[in-house]
């Protein structure tokens, strides 16, 4: 049986989609460990991401490295379309993880 851990969720966050899905901004993978570009802004390996936001009005997790605020600069606006290929974004949920609500 595999290992299992505690990790906190929004509760308005959506539930996790199927593998291969649309992401829907879950969090779940992000909140479990950082990807590979989420390790280079948060300066570790384990635990949740440092660069996932919640958005309150979207009521859903983003990328801090991915989200361009409005009036961002140039500069960016070119990073975020960087990050959004490194991290695959729009590829599909790849998080081989399950979520279970504990009470």
């Amino acid at each position: 049986m595999g290992s299992s851990r505690i990790v906190h969720i929004q509760p308005a966050a959506p539930p996790k989609p199927a593998h291969g899905a649309p992401c829907n901004g879950c969090g779940l993978c992000c909140l479990a460990e950082p990807c590979p570009l989420g390790m280079l802004l948060s300066r570790r390996r384990t635990g949740a991401c440092a660069a996932l936001c919640w958005s309150p009005e979207a009521r859903r997790y983003l990328c801090g490295a991915v989200a361009v605020p409005a009036g961002a600069p140039p500069w960016r606006r070119a990073a975020a379309v960087l990050a959004r290929r490194w991290i695959a974004a729009g590829a599909g949920c790849d998080a081989d993880l399950w979520a279970n609500a504990i009470e």
